[in-house]
């Protein structure tokens, strides 16, 4: 049975070796992509299309227009996250801007 010490140095002999054979295999496909590109006239975008239909919302970013009125300090609330503090616990019915 192999002692702690030899099992350690066994580990980072086949961590070096792992290191050379990913940086050896890795350097063959990006010279075998190089050459397919070059070959066939690749972009980017042949390669890497542009995401469809990713996360973003298609309301992301649009300013709203806001739905409360604190009358005492004229602050505004869109009703969207977290109520201000100015709201919580309170009927929001009352700070309803009307048109």
């Amino acid at each position: 049975m192999s002692s702690y010490k030899e099992l350690l140095a066994q580990r980072n002999a086949l961590e070096l070796q792992i290191e050379e054979a990913r940086r050896r295999e890795l350097a063959d496909a990006v010279a075998k992509v190089r050459t397919l590109v070059t070959d066939y006239g690749l972009t980017a975008d042949d390669i890497f299309p542009p995401a469809r239909g990713g996360r973003t919302s298609s309301t992301q970013g649009v300013k709203v227009a806001p739905k409360y009125r604190n009358q005492a300090t004229g602050e505004t609330w869109t009703g969207r996250g977290k109520p201000p503090k100015w709201i919580q616990g309170q009927d929001r019915d009352q700070f309803l801007i009307r048109d």
